[in-house]
């Protein structure tokens, strides 16, 4: 029987290490790659291809529901497993209609990690048993009306994060390889889009939206 091959994201080093342990205990499961950082980790993906990826949301450059996004254009086999801290229906929900396999919480048992794993192997939907199905459903019904971001583009959003973390016009131009023009004006479609006055009004929505921690 071939293993099931995982790659894992974390850009918490001590985290990751403790959650790659138990992967590798659980019988017929391979980590072929880990990563603390969201372009690297869609890199790894497209590379690998794994058969599961379990991504943490709160990543720098790209959190993990952006990479969740882009996924299946890069590996259409890869089944994807949120793992987060928040139990809110609000970020469930978001990360199923990203296209999310399963959603995990970080502070879960041991033992639902490998339910999680074979869950989502067998064309399953895994959910930890502190969210609610009928909650969710709920939200998902009304995501657009909750979630700040909705109708953002992947750019946009992924601009707005940048920005929210302190990178310059310059750094984020360079990052994604287009003019400081280019950024200039997406950020202002930001500002005239999401109703804000500032770049303090983006950073707020940005944390609101958890792209990036309150610190």
């Amino acid at each position: 029987m071939k293993p099931i091959r995982v790659v894992l994201a974390d850009d918490h080093t001590l985290v990751r290490a403790g959650i790659r342990a138990l992967l590798e205990s659980i019988e017929g499961v391979q980590v072929v790659a880990e990563s603390g950082d969201g372009r690297e980790t869609l890199d790894l993906i497209a590379r690998h291809l794994p058969d599961v990826a379990l991504l943490d949301i709160g990543m720098p450059g790209l959190n993990g529901l952006e990479v969740l996004r882009r996924v299946a254009a890069v590996s259409s086999r890869t089944r994807v497993v949120i793992l987060s801290m928040h139990a809110e229906p609000l970020y469930v929900s978001r990360a199923l209609a990203a296209g999310a396999a399963g959603y995990l919480i970080k502070g879960a048992s041991v033992e639902e990690l490998p339910l999680a794993i074979q869950a989502v192997t067998q064309g399953q939907t895994y959910l930890t048993p502190r969210v609610s199905r009928s909650v969710v459903d709920g939200f998902l019904r009304d995501t657009a009306a909750s979630d700040p971001l909705a109708g953002l583009t992947g750019r946009q959003r992924e601009i707005l994060q940048l920005l929210a973390e302190g990178k310059s016009m310059r750094d984020i131009a360079g990052l994604l390889d287009v003019s400081i023009k280019t950024v200039e004006t997406h950020r202002a479609r930001l500002v005239e889009r999401l109703g804000v006055r500032d770049m303090a009004g983006l950073v707020r929505l940005a944390i609101r939206a958890g792209l990036v921690p309150p610190e």
